[in-house]
């Protein structure tokens, strides 16, 4: 892949993905007689539902109101994070990057970094942009592996997930942490379509990883908050662990990740086993 993603090409692919979902019977639309040669609503159906003309709805890349956005995606019913990633590739916004922070560069504050030190019994580490692992606990590399013994270019969600066979180990279903990673890298490419590293992950993930390349494929996105996770660890075996999401005020790029087990459940005592194992239990789980 060249610098940057084609936000056009993006843009009608996800639309195309989006109305191949529904059916004219779903949305109340009596179907066309002529014999279809696609899955889904065809574009005059979803123009027509959206109250524009087919004309203007294949201008949509081009100059879009918000207003005719919002009827879209109430036409194509979306959920938040598809009418957000719609917004994103239909009228892009400069982004900014934070005062002194050089190109590329994600520096996590110290108050953080003193913060995931001072969290002792729960997982913790710190995300950013293209799925990166900027910074973490003791905890968290107990429980995922040891991620400095890495370098700072392979400390990335994706690449563990597609490209590290031991993190499908770890994962009982890793089919579902794949469909996340993608999903989340896909709302990214819509926010930073000119991110010339993240169109370098892509292309090596599309390379390498079949699995990537039919997942990329669908334009599915949604944003990473809360849910359940259930591992098999090489030390302490099964543990089925609650995971949040917090996004910082300051830079919603980065987001603080716990993992927590429910108080006096078998996955609680596996986490303080880690806990009490320290640096000999992180070095148990390759990376």
């Amino acid at each position: 892949m060249d610098g940057q993603l084609d936000r056009r090409a993006e843009l009608s692919e996800f639309l195309r993905t989006r109305r191949a979902r529904l059916k004219p019977q779903d949305v109340g639309l009596r179907s066309f007689g002529r014999q279809r040669r696609v899955p889904g609503l065809r574009r005059e159906e979803l123009a027509q539902l959206a109250g524009v003309s087919v004309a203007y709805y294949t201008r949509l890349e081009q100059n879009v109101s918000a207003e005719v956005l919002d009827a879209i995606a109430r036409a194509l019913r979306l959920t938040d994070a598809e009418h957000e990633h719609l917004t994103h590739l239909a009228k892009p916004k400069q982004q900014r990057r934070r005062a002194g922070a050089p190109r590329g560069k994600q520096p996590v504050r110290i108050a953080l970094l003193q913060l995931l030190e001072s969290i002792e019994a729960v997982p913790a580490y710190v995300s950013g942009r293209r799925s990166e692992i900027l910074a973490w606990n003791r905890m968290a590399a107990a429980l995922f592996g040891d991620w400095g013994k890495l370098p700072a270019a392979e400390r990335n969600w994706a690449r563990l997930v597609f490209l590290n066979p031991d993190y499908r180990e770890l994962f009982v279903d890793w089919e579902q942490k794949a469909y996340d990673m993608v999903s989340f890298l896909r709302m990214d490419a819509g926010r930073h379509p000119d991110d010339p590293r993240l169109s370098a992950l892509v292309g090596e993930l599309s390379v390498k990883s079949e699995e990537f390349r039919r997942l990329w494929a669908t334009h599915d996105v949604k944003e990473k908050s809360y849910g359940v996770k259930r591992m098999r660890h090489p030390l302490v075996g099964d543990l089925t662990l609650s995971f949040e999401t917090f996004r910082l005020v300051d830079d919603d790029e980065q987001a603080f990740v716990t993992y927590h087990a429910e108080p006096g459940s078998p996955s609680a005592d596996g986490l303080r086993l880690l806990a009490s194992w320290g640096t000999d239990a992180a070095a148990s789980v390759p990376t």
